[in-house]
């Protein structure tokens, strides 16, 4: 049962706001990629995904609607406490156990649709769209106290195709598209990751390994490459307003170069900016899209403990064992642990 005590409070424009400690909100200046959201009626639930804590936080912007499920998700004495207009170390005891969780789990499952960091370089299958959907239906049927039922699809990024990729072809993606001539020097190159919030899900694969680049001097001319292995599965066509752009940045100047689907892998070349030589920065992202800034939350410690808590996931799913508990897997999680493809 989803157990704790949470504040109360009226913030100075009238919204409300139920919150345990240390817990993230659709309030905060940037959006973690760790944390799951469910837009409910009359506001918003947030929760860390790798928190332990399972109590949300609740921006409430119509408490009078908001009412009708805060004491099933909340418990009464958080109710009474926003009648009352605040409170401090409010106990939380759902009157409706089940709905609590079920939010939950709906929110993780809108969460997984988002940023399940799918990799053929680190082995993470995709999750299947339809067993995902379907999933995320039935939690919108079990939670309609709190949810209209509106978006009960996830949202999905460029249609792929049912091929699957391998990770032993992936050592590096720099060179499979672009062969060094004898003739070429090569002044500096580099494998990095990418930050997952500045592109739609289904375009690159989430590896901190999946983005090289290398700075080559070639007659008189002075060129950095880009190489950056697509999501498993993409395949052209992919629609020119959603193929990536690589920025590569110096300290002296920039560049931003288009990049191309060549088979498995978006590749892109530009002259080099000024001051290449002694390596670049490199930043994948769909133009217009995202945000930026805010490593803290979106940067490659916190990717790490996401990928960490995903690995733990399908170690679960691929359990025989029966395991109908609040965290358990969803049903695209298990057929992900049990796939046979080569991840």
């Amino acid at each position: 049962m989803t157990t704790g005590t949470v504040r109360v409070d009226r913030a100075p424009d009238g919204v409300w706001i139920i919150t345990p400690d240390d817990a993230p909100s659709v309030l905060d200046d940037a959006a973690g990629i760790d944390v799951a959201v469910l837009e409910v009626v009359g506001g918003h639930l947030s929760w860390s995904v790798l928190a332990e804590h399972p109590v949300p936080v609740a921006v409430l912007d119509d408490v009078a609607s908001a009412q009708n499920w805060v004491w099933a998700v909340f418990g009464e004495e958080v109710a009474l406490a926003i009648a009352s207009g605040s409170g401090r170390d409010v106990t939380v005891s759902p009157a409706r156990p089940r709905v609590a969780d079920g939010a939950r789990r709906l929110a993780y499952a809108h969460w997984a649709a988002r940023w399940w960091p799918t990799s053929t370089i680190d082995a993470f299958p995709p999750l299947d769209e339809g067993l995902l959907n379907g999933e995320i239906a039935t939690l919108v049927e079990e939670c309609d106290l709190l949810v209209d039922g509106v978006d009960s699809v996830a949202a999905t990024g460029p249609a792929l195709a049912e091929r699957p990729g391998r990770a032993d072809d992936y050592a590096l993606a720099a060179g499979a598209a672009t062969p060094t001539l004898p003739s070429t020097l090569v002044l500096a190159r580099g494998t990095t990751g990418s930050d997952w919030r500045r592109y739609p899900p289904g375009l690159v694969d989430a590896s901190e390994r999946a983005v090289s680049w290398e700075v080559v001097r070639a007659a008189g001319n002075t060129t950095v490459r880009v190489s950056v292995v697509a999501a498993p599965g993409l395949s052209e066509p992919v629609p020119e307003h959603v193929r990536p752009h690589a920025l590569i940045g110096t300290a002296s100047g920039t560049a931003d170069v288009a990049l191309q689907l060549l088979g498995d892998v978006w590749f892109g070349e530009s002259a080099a900016p000024p001051g290449s030589e002694a390596g670049v920065s490199v930043d994948v992202c769909l133009p217009g899209f995202g945000v930026t800034g805010h490593p803290d939350v979106g940067g490659s410690e916190v990717r790490e403990r996401v990928r960490a808590l995903v690995r733990r996931r399908l170690r679960r799913a691929a359990e025989t064992a029966p395991d109908d508990g609040p965290d358990a897997p969803l049903l695209a999680e298990v057929a992900a642990a049990a796939s046979d493809s080569d991840f």
